[in-house]
């Protein structure tokens, strides 16, 4: 039996339509078509894009219908926001491809669906418009930045209500083929199941729970049987905590976001936990495989590297307030969780623990919208023995039909001139993989770089090359008799250290392959010079720190093509 893994698709409906205003978007001079799409500027500075993965998706789901496979499991940010008509897209296309091949989709929500636990109004300010210029699309008058703005209520962010609603379909409700559904609330067991008490059970408000006293939210967590012997549970890991504990219960605007992930389930959702304990000694006595899917990462997902980036950069960069604690793979291990899939992070990542003689791995399924654009293979070969396969998107059909409209939005950013503006080559890019690596290099520049990095550093190191950073640590003769070819460390600056120290953040071994055996070869020699450094020069420290983030980034636990043997409680490279 195989799963496909398809997480944080971030879904936009380039195509779609506005059901209270006219507006279809501005018109592709190359295609003809009318197109709702963010600008280039808005892609550079997020971690995600917003319009190619609409094309990437649907490459995707082509390449798991050729390959046959007949379930999909997605963790989560299935939407961007999860606007009405955002939603009705991805239904359409979900609903298409079950039809056409028979493919059955299992969705849980992530912290851009829904955003907060209730609808609330919403809007971007970054559409583009006809003039190239910015656009804004909100969902009622007097919100936004911009003036030149269309309003529809369909761009408001919907709450859980609304999402089950319109994706019901898609592991939310019980099907009548499915041999087992139930959810933390439901009052019986597979023994006494039947698809009559499932649906009865399945109601939004018969799926809430207390986040806080008198403040009642809903929990979409499941499990179902969609194939004898094999439950797939679907955790609901959004926790959103009130602001103020005296506030109203109904106002949206009360709850802070839940991009913390587990951390706060551990806090304020520990009903979670009792249900996969009871779920997985269910399954256990019922010889029923487990496998489970969360937006959140459940393992620390850097590599061991977290307190040297941590000591780096502080402990509020580089996303180190969504690593979880160990604390939350121990509660999971010792409630008998084994196999965990994962998204969040748009990284390419396995975590392992063992404790107490029970393993669990986490795997983290990489983003459509990132680098490195991936989706996970599954394949259950028995109930001790399963194969990963990561599958990498680099060519994808349309990838770069809207690049006139960016050609459009650049020309009108150079005559304001008033800011960095991105790099048009992105727009030579041949391939999809390119053009997401390309994404990766500006987002590194225009946003990790100035908002991550000691200033004084970048501004001390900006024009060191690796021969530079070589003679730091070591002098001439010593680098002479070491036979190192010093020039050759002269074809990259720091900037490209920095890049690559990203891609294996991102990609983990995968980066590899968009590196020169030359460079990594380079890094290892540094790695070890500077390893052995016990000197208080603050420069050398943290270039030491560098390099052994990279060095541990780089040599983490499989995360491309393994095994997962549990009888053996092993993982091993294939």
């Amino acid at each position: 039996m195989q799963i496909a893994f398809l997480s944080d698709i971030h879904f936009q409906d380039l195509y779609g339509s506005f059901s209270d205003n006219d507006f279809k978007g501005i018109v592709n001079p190359t295609t003809g078509k009318p197109t709702i799409l963010r600008t280039m500027d808005a892609q550079l500075h997020s971690t995600r894009i917003f319009n190619e993965n609409y094309f990437a998706f649907l490459k995707a789901l082509d390449d798991i219908a050729k390959k046959g496979i007949k379930i999909v499991a997605m963790p989560g940010d299935f939407s961007d926001d999860g606007q009405a008509y955002n939603l009705r897209g991805l239904h359409k296309i979900l609903a298409e491809y079950h039809e056409k091949f028979g493919i059955e989709f299992y969705l849980t929500t992530g912290n851009h669906d829904p955003v907060g636990p209730f609808r609330q109004e919403g809007g971007k300010d970054d559409f583009l418009g006809e003039d190239g210029n910015q656009l804004g699309i909100y969902s009622k008058e007097n919100i936004g930045k911009t003036d030149h703005k269309i309003i529809t209520r369909d761009i408001a962010e919907s709450g859980y209500l609304e999402i089950m609603d319109e994706l019901k379909d898609f592991g939310f409700y019980p099907k009548k083929q499915h041999l087992f559904w139930s959810t933390p609330f439901t009052p019986y067991s597979s023994k006494d199941y039947s698809y009559e008490k499932a649906l009865q059970n399945a109601a939004y408000t018969k799926r809430m729970y207390n986040v806080a006293q008198n403040f009642s939210v809903p929990d979409l967590s499941y499990v179902t049987e969609p194939v004898k012997g094999v439950w797939l549970m679907a955790i609901d890991g959004n926790t959103y905590i009130p602001r103020n504990l005296n506030g109203s219960s109904k106002d949206p605007e009360n709850y802070k976001g839940a991009s913390v992930g587990y951390n706060n389930v551990l806090t304020h959702k520990k009903h979670l936990i009792d249900w996969v304990k009871r779920t997985m000694a269910e399954a256990k006595k019922n010889g029923k495989t487990v496998i489970a899917f969360t937006h959140y990462p459940m393992i620390d997902f850097n590599d061991g590297a977290t307190q040297e980036i941590k000591s780096l950069l502080g402990e509020k960069k580089w996303q180190m307030e969504r690593v979880p604690e160990e604390e939350v793979a121990k509660v999971f291990a010792e409630a008998g969780l084994q196999i965990h899939f994962a998204g969040h992070m748009h990284i390419n990542d396995t975590g392992i623990r063992t404790i107490n003689g029970k393993i669990l791995v986490n795997i983290q399924v990489p983003s459509l919208a990132a680098y490195i654009p991936a989706y996970k293979i599954l394949t259950i070969h028995s109930p001790g023995l399963m194969e990963i396969h990561t599958e990498v998107l680099n060519d994808v059909p349309r990838f770069n039909e809207l690049f006139p409209l960016y050609e459009k939005e650049y020309n009108t950013l150079q005559e304001s001139a008033d800011r960095t503006i991105w790099n048009k080559n992105i727009l030579k890019s041949v391939s999809y993989h390119d053009f997401m690596l390309f994404h990766l290099k500006e987002l590194v520049r225009l946003r990790m770089i100035p908002y991550d990095w000691p200033k004084d550093f970048i501004e001390r190191t900006r024009n060191f090359s690796g021969k530079d950073i070589l003679l730091l640590i070591q002098n001439n003769e010593d680098l002479k008799k070491s036979e190192i070819d010093t020039e050759a460390f002269r074809k990259w600056k720091t900037e490209d250290l920095l890049l690559d120290l990203y891609k294996f953040q991102s990609a983990d071994e995968l980066a590899k392959k968009d590196m020169s055996r030359e460079r990594l070869q380079q890094y290892k020699i540094l790695e070890k010079i500077f390893s052995i450094y016990k000197g208080q020069n603050p420069l050398l420290i943290n270039f030491k720190k560098i390099f052994k983030i990279m060095s541990l980034l780089s040599s983490g636990d499989p995360a491309d093509h393994f095994e997962i043997n549990l009888k053996k409680n092993a993982v091993i490279r294939l």
